[in-house]
């Protein structure tokens, strides 16, 4: 780690100078000006102009790569944050149709993606999301209120015999995966300039890595969701087979999850540790719920055992997320002084 003396320029002046080699990369010159960031951790962080800018660029050269390259990195560009994304052929050569329909698969799935310009040769795609529209705070909580309507709709069509419920969960699918990309590129764009830490509700980037965590792990529990429905439609008359005691169980179970998931992202949110005890205590309690429910069940067919198992088992995992979410809360809200906390 390279230091640098403080020097005193006047009564009360203080005054560091910049490395060279830092002010030469990032084009920093006598008479710019550069972007002071105070952290909450005593830390004190300096930008260049450069960085603060939102209209980062990117060009993607298509010649050599498959349309699902193409598409995989238009979603890694907006990830990391780039406002424009070129999507170009090689010299002398226009887009293949491969390549052009790479480029709206990915604008369908991205939130504020939108085609701005288009010839042969190229397509322009730009994002429009400012990241003073949304908090990652909300947009974790959007994140798992989708995951948990998934979840209820796959269960109730299991319950009901009700495909439709199953396919309007699978539907939302697309639209957890809208919310997470974009967290992912607020998480990003926020990490790379602490500027906007604030914009997306932070006080700092402490929690970032914390946060990217819980958003994966909510992105897998609408996984789990997709899997209940998709077993809702594979199954024979579109319910698994088993009487409505042990599918008030299944439900009852269901609704536990719920609870632990929600209170989870609250905790996170928060920085409330009590609430993430409890969610350790709960997830305990639970246990033992999907070996008891298999347990009682009647003799039936392997296939629909296996139904009845894998709907368990995914509701399982997503409690298993919930713990490893609210462990995330417990780190945060440790970091903070509380009543259970001092800090010195």
């Amino acid at each position: 780690m390279e230091t640098r003396k403080v020097q005193r320029l006047g009564p009360s002046t203080l005054a560091m100078t910049l490395p060279a080699e830092w002010a030469q990369a990032h084009d920093v010159k006598k008479g710019d000006e550069v972007s002071l960031r105070v952290g909450s951790k005593g830390t004190l962080t300096v930008m260049p102009e450069s960085v603060t800018s939102e209209e980062s660029e990117a060009i993607i050269r298509a010649s050599g790569l498959d349309a699902d390259s193409v598409e995989r990195a238009i979603v890694a560009q907006y990830v990391l944050g780039r406002r424009i994304i070129h999507v170009e052929a090689g010299e002398g050569e226009t887009l293949d149709s491969t390549h052009i329909n790479a480029v709206y698969n990915a604008e369908t799935q991205l939130m504020g993606l939108g085609v701005i310009e288009e010839t042969p040769e190229s397509i322009a795609i730009r994002c429009s999301v400012d990241p003073e529209d949304f908090t990652l705070d909300n947009l974790l909580e959007r994140l798992e209120s989708t995951g948990s309507t998934m979840r209820n709709e796959a269960i109730k069509s299991l319950a009901h015999n009700n495909p439709d419920l199953a396919q309007r969960a699978l539907n939302r699918e697309r639209q957890a995966n809208k919310i997470f990309v974009l967290l992912l590129r607020l998480i990003f764009t926020a990490y790379q300039n602490p500027n906007l830490a604030r914009s997306v509700g932070l006080e700092d980037g402490f929690p970032l890595i914390g946060y990217r965590s819980i958003a994966k792990n909510l992105e897998l529990t609408a996984d789990n969701a997709e899997d209940i429905a998709e077993i809702a439609l594979e199954a024979e008359n579109n319910a698994i087979n088993v009487e409505s005691d042990t599918m008030r169980r299944i439900r009852e179970y269901t609704d536990e999850v719920n609870d632990i998931t929600e209170l989870a992202v609250e905790a996170a949110v928060n920085r409330d540790y009590d609430i993430a005890i409890d969610i350790r205590e709960r997830f305990a309690e639970m246990s033992d719920r999907e070996k008891d429910i298999l347990d009682d069940l009647p003799e039936m067919d392997n296939q629909q055992l296996l139904q009845v198992r894998e709907v368990l088992v995914s509701l399982r995992e997503t409690a298993q997320y919930a713990v490893r979410n609210a462990e995330i809360a417990t780190n945060l809200a440790l970091d903070e002084e509380s009543d259970h906390i001092t800090i010195t």
